[in-house]
């Protein structure tokens, strides 16, 4: 588990873990309407098919340098959103959040649709 230090005055050491920033990445990608969730890389899934731990931050790879992030995320669109509407939403929202909650600078959010989510039209009716 690699770990970013950032420097506090008189106070000490801050380490904020990647794992860290990507919990907050994918909560505030999920936050946003149209995506339907996130996907775990092919090794992700393999190692939860293997383990049968659930990794918080599937879909999700944070890269932290001194000061500066940079997220990759793959994802889920619901069927009927403008994909490069959600897109950007989810990258502004997940930057704005990641800066505000952790004082990282993000450089870049990559996301990578992987996914259209289609609702099951039977499971619709069934819910009116």
């Amino acid at each position: 588990m690699s770990e970013n230090m950032k420097k506090s005055q008189g106070y000490g050491v801050v380490k904020i873990s990647e794992d860290v920033v990507g919990v907050i990445a994918g909560i505030a990608a999920s936050e946003v309407q149209g995506i339907q969730g996130l996907h775990p890389t092919l090794t992700g899934g393999i190692t939860q098919v293997v383990t049968g731990k659930r990794n918080v931050t599937k879909g999700v790879k944070v890269t932290v340098g001194e000061n500066d992030a940079i997220i990759d995320m793959v994802v889920s669109v619901e069927y009927g959103y403008k994909i490069p509407e959600v897109v950007s939403q989810a990258q502004k929202n997940v930057k704005e959040t990641v800066e505000t909650i952790t004082g990282l600078k993000v450089s870049a959010v990559n996301v990578m649709v992987s996914n259209v989510h289609v609702k099951d039209k039977e499971k619709e009716t069934k819910d009116k």
